[in-house]
């Protein structure tokens, strides 16, 4: 029966974090998802948590859910900021959406001490410099 159950690999679709100077003039690193596709991803819905052990604790944080009703084909969307507290964190992005009416899902994990300057790499779409997974 799980041979009748098509694999639907998620393509062109990514998850970066970026560091930007937001209205106060202050340092933040933010995450967006990406619609590299040229068809509209539908009723996409995130999950982001981070987990974790850091000097012998485990830790774990709220999971956070969004929802965006459509991503146009070749755009993004800003997801949430992401504080420095959780950067030495597993960041975990679980993205589900439909393409012509079929559900996909993929997870995406930022590993602990990924997110940082010296992993930058230019981020389509946005134009910017930051950590990506696609």
């Amino acid at each position: 029966m799980l041979k009748d159950i098509p694999e639907l690999k998620v393509e062109n679709v990514a998850i970066a974090v970026v560091k930007e100077t937001n209205s106060k003039g202050a340092e933040e690193w933010n995450a967006y998802i990406l619609n590299l596709k040229d068809e509209e991803l539908e009723g996409v819905l995130i999950t982001s948590k981070g987990y974790g052990t850091h000097e012998g604790e485990v830790i774990k944080t709220s999971t956070l859910r969004h929802f965006i009703e459509n991503i146009p084909p070749q755009s993004f969307v800003r997801i949430e900021p992401i504080i420095d507290n959780v950067l030495i964190l597993n960041n975990e992005y679980w993205v589900s959406f439909y393409l012509n009416n079929t559900m996909y899902d993929r997870k995406y994990v930022f590993l602990p001490g990924v997110i940082s300057e010296n992993f930058f790499t230019h981020i389509p779409l946005l134009n910017k410099r930051g950590v990506m997974i696609k």
